[in-house]
């Protein structure tokens, strides 16, 4: 009897330090995993908000070549007030979040696409040395956007999977409660940045 209580108690003992190691473990890894995601949707954010700060000197660069194409330029502004006005907590991207995040920016380029699409027909905007460079700049700010939302699906996929795989999971119940990351869902096309490409040369 009192071999069986000892053998008993050195399982549950070896059970208790198994479980401690592992759980510890299993916390701090999910830590700096989120870290590392968290800060990455930083930088991903930090490319929008650069979009956005440029949409104020396009649209006013361009009233001056076309005062009748208010209705444009009102649709712009409107699409960028929107898309600054949705922000995620980078602790909970859901799925959900993510789908409302990345619609009020996808009419964010649609509304910019049509703008810059509309000024095509000014040959004194095209010229323009200012709006030139203002549409360079963007250029790049879009490749840069797409540049830092692969990053964040490629630093959130470890983390989702860190809390999918056993025994994670399991102690995710338990002691950590992290929740998964939504990734960023490209829509056929968006591979590539907007063509904002004047033909200047013309």
């Amino acid at each position: 009897m009192k071999k069986s209580v000892i053998i008993i108690i050195a399982i549950v003992s070896v059970l208790g330090i198994w479980a401690f190691t592992k759980g510890s473990g299993f916390y701090n890894t999910s830590i700096e995993l989120r870290e590392n995601a968290t800060a990455q949707w930083g930088n991903v954010e930090s490319s929008y908000q650069r979009r956005a700060d440029l949409i104020p000197n396009i649209v006013n660069t361009a009233k001056g070549y076309a005062e009748f194409e208010q209705e444009t330029l009102t649709k712009v502004i409107e699409a960028r007030s929107k898309a600054t006005s949705i922000t995620i907590d980078p602790t909970n991207i859901t799925p959900e979040k993510m789908a409302q995040f990345q619609k009020v920016q996808e009419n964010m380029t649609g509304a910019l696409s049509r703008l810059l699409a509309v000024f095509e027909r000014y040959p004194d905007l095209k010229a323009n040395e200012n709006f030139k460079e203002l549409i360079n700049e963007l250029e790049r700010t879009e490749n840069r956007i797409n540049v830092e939302r692969n990053r964040f699906n490629e630093i959130a996929k470890p983390y989702n999977k860190h809390l999918q795989v056993f025994p994670n999971n399991f102690f995710n119940s338990f002691i950590g409660n992290f929740e998964q990351m939504a990734y960023f869902e490209a829509k056929e096309g968006s591979e590539d940045a907007p063509d904002v490409d004047f033909d200047l040369g013309k």
